[in-house]
């Protein structure tokens, strides 16, 4: 078959940017892999819904000050005069009002509203700083271990068993326990912060570290790696210019399904005393001091449902982005 002829006589040369649709008349352009996850996240209302969650979570979190301001009142204030001394509980009308929005807590009369608003500062920023300690921990050696194989393989798969098998609530429990209130060159919050952090992240790497391990196992195989290691590439290149970024997909889902679960480890320190001390207000130690006063329901049902939110909205959204991900998963 010969090129069509244009009028001048000459050969015209089809090339793959001239390439139309019959329909539009207009260039077919490529899609990304991003632009292809984004158009199958966008189909998902449920996920995208939880998304819109999140990021609704990370800026009460942010502007934490500026939401209590104009709602509410400083976490810490008392209002003992609001309180019945007989029963502990807020006086007949001082309860959920225009100006505490959530009430009040028993005994000290403390507003509810501004302590859960705060308390998201602290689970949030925990959750995330512990699940980035993990997922850098645990892609390092998860890669280098399926990568390399052999003896590192090994040490590594065996110290992942180790760190599976280990009582992390009770080794936690003991550890915020015995720290006292000043040490390596940390006090108050910020040193409870950081044990937090440094137990729940350190101790949470062999799940994605196993999950990495998988993936780096059956990508070392591929056509990629063969070409990069014919080239001359050594092991550290192959790595990080090769490996890493297949792998963004599988750390970015497995982090946002991590973080809900660093959220309920911290409020459970929280809840048994050991998590960050009164009176920086955290959900989960809201919910301990709301365990001795069942008959007042709000007390515990605004903290409580903070926790249920966050970890719902951060599943739904993983969830979506697995599945946009990976299509094969559907």
């Amino acid at each position: 078959m010969t090129a069509p002829m244009d009028v001048t006589g000459g050969d015209t040369q089809a090339t793959p940017e001239a390439v139309v649709d019959a329909s539009g008349g207009k260039a077919i352009q490529g899609r990304s892999l991003g632009q292809i996850a984004w158009m199958r996240l966008k189909r998902d209302k449920v996920a995208l819904a939880g998304g819109l969650i999140v990021i609704l979570l990370i800026l009460i979190a942010v502007f934490a000050p500026v939401i209590v301001g104009a709602f509410g009142q400083d976490p810490t204030q008392f209002n003992s005069d609001l309180i019945d001394s007989s029963t502990m509980a807020p006086k007949t009308g001082t309860g959920i009002s225009a100006e505490h929005l959530f009430g009040l807590e028993p005994v000290n009369g403390r507003d509810i509203f501004s302590r859960v608003v705060y308390g998201a500062r602290i689970s949030l920023l925990i959750a995330f700083l512990a699940t980035l300690l993990s997922v850098v921990i645990g892609t390092l050696l998860g890669v280098t271990a399926g990568y390399f194989g052999g003896l590192v393989d090994s040490i590594i798969s065996k110290t992942m068993d180790v760190f599976l098998a280990f009582p992390i609530l009770v080794f936690a429990i003991a550890l915020a326990g015995i720290v006292p209130d000043s040490a390596f060159g940390l006090t108050g919050d910020t040193l409870r912060v950081s044990l937090l952090v440094f137990i729940i992240g350190f101790f949470n790497w062999p799940y994605i570290g196993r999950i990495i391990r998988g993936q780096t196992l059956s990508l070392r195989e591929r056509e990629f790696v063969d070409a990069a290691r014919s080239l001359g590439a050594r092991g550290p290149y192959i790595i990080f210019r090769e490996l890493l970024p297949n792998l963004v997909a599988p750390i970015l889902v497995y982090a946002t399904l991590l973080i809900p679960t660093n959220v309920l480890f911290e409020a459970a320190l929280s809840f048994l005393g050991v998590g960050v001390r009164p009176p920086t207000p955290t959900w989960g130690g809201m919910l301990s001091d709301a365990v001795r006063f069942y008959t007042i329901p709000h007390f515990m049902f605004f903290p409580g449902m903070a926790i249920f939110i966050t970890v719902l909205a951060f599943n739904l959204f993983g969830d979506g982005l697995r599945d946009a991900l990976d299509p094969k998963a559907r």
